[in-house]
């Protein structure tokens, strides 16, 4: 499998956690438990290098977001609720590349 197709299959799957929890559908600790486990998969594929899509970029964004701020945070900050939504739909929907979106990947 390829980083490219590692985030082709996993964007999805963060955008319908993302808009589940944002909806109170789900609880933060599901999207954390989410979070490591990608993480861990993501360790087996040894990537180099950047990002390389827009996709990429807004997964990690994503990523980060839900990993540096509690729940409180994401729910209550509009900016960062905002921010959380427009990564979403473009993760399950394409689109514009949201602003303010730095996905970087995770060192491995």
């Amino acid at each position: 499998m390829t980083p490219t197709d590692f985030i082709d299959s996993k964007a999805p799957q963060l955008a319908q956690y993302g808009t589940a929890f944002l909806s109170d559908q789900l609880d933060y600790r599901e999207i954390q438990l989410y979070l490591w486990d990608t993480l861990e998969e993501w360790q087996q594929l040894s990537p180099q290098g950047e990002a390389q899509t827009d996709t990429e970029k807004v997964f990690w964004h994503l990523m980060h977001c839900f990993d540096r701020w509690p729940d409180w945070v994401l729910r209550g900050n509009l900016f960062l609720r905002k921010q959380l939504q427009d990564c979403c739909e473009f993760l399950s929907l394409g689109g514009e590349l949201p602003g303010g979106c730095i996905g970087v990947r995770p060192a491995t």
